[in-house]
């Protein structure tokens, strides 16, 4: 009797909690869920001739997949979001670095600057982008006028142009990750090194850089993955020359109508961006243990 006097305060304490937290699954379960799960029910139908789908399970949609013209993009993407990913961290981590060290003041102007291009739509930032890039836009004029070339280069629908708009969309993650690691840092690790005959070199990678390595690490993560899908980027910029798995996807989607296929690539490139996600949280986990050993 006491303890079923002593459990139904506590069935009463956690009701209001169980209250609060149900919208969240539900939202979770419709919203998150519910779709992945349809999409993988989905990759193993049939297409119809005309509209929708045939309720027949074959395994012809991952087959496919199998392709040259399809494995061949999903290694061009996997080439793209490495290459993009390299340049930004080559970009990003510095800066978010530095502005860690930067006075209170500074640091707010900087990160203000960072926020600002957001503010706006990002395609009329890639359509800045194509006024650049194009036959006789300002970057021609400017080479040209510096005698460094003497014809325009046409710039515009090619692999560097693609390249370009995906570390300018999404250096900002890389920035901002690091530097949340970097504002947490001891700096007075870093003048203990230094006193102890350290050079400056030595004292950033065993001690900076090993501490700030998570805030990279997120900031890859947070990066190649977006740069595995943003499609909009290469047609805007790359034109049909530069085909990623989005822009498969898409077009299985909208034009051939052939979601089954459309659903076996969007599985295999969820696949992908979750062992990269398995990957980053086995390294970041030796880290930590390393840390307490």
């Amino acid at each position: 009797m006491k303890g079923t006097a002593a459990g139904r305060p506590r069935r009463g304490k956690n009701l209001p909690l169980l209250l609060m937290l149900l919208p969240i699954y539900l939202t979770t379960l419709l919203l998150v869920a519910g779709p992945l799960v349809y999409m993988l029910l989905l990759s193993f139908l049939t297409r119809a001739e005309g509209w929708g789908v045939h309720y027949v399970f074959t395994l012809d949609n991952y087959l496919k997949i199998l392709q040259p013209v399809y494995l061949n993009t999903f290694v061009q993407s996997l080439k793209l979001a490495l290459l993009c990913t390299t340049l930004i961290a080559l970009i990003g981590y510095p800066f978010g670095y530095f502005m860690a060290k930067l006075p209170p003041k500074w640091r707010g102007l900087f990160s203000f600057l960072l926020i600002l291009p957001f503010w706006t739509s990002s395609l009329m930032r890639l359509y800045g982008w194509m006024i650049i890039f194009r036959a006789n836009g300002i970057l021609d004029k400017l080479l040209m006028a510096a005698s460094l070339t003497a014809e325009p280069l046409r710039l515009l629908y090619t692999y560097p142009a693609v390249a370009v708009g995906m570390v300018y969309v999404l250096t900002p993650f890389m920035i901002y990750s690091v530097y949340s690691s970097a504002e947490k840092l001891d700096w007075g690790l870093v003048e203990a090194a230094r006193d102890l005959g350290a050079t400056p070199l030595q004292a950033f990678f065993t001690i900076s850089f090993k501490l700030t390595l998570p805030g990279l690490l997120s900031g890859v993560v947070l990066t190649f993955i977006p740069s595995m899908g943003l499609f909009f980027i290469a047609d805007i910029l790359g034109g049909n020359k530069v085909v990623l798995v989005g822009s498969v996807i898409q077009e299985q989607l909208l034009k051939t109508r052939n979601w089954p296929f459309a659903a076996a690539l969007s599985v295999v490139l969820m696949l992908l961006t979750t062992l990269l996600i398995y990957l980053y949280r086995r390294i970041t986990k030796v880290r930590d243990l390393e840390g307490l050993i």
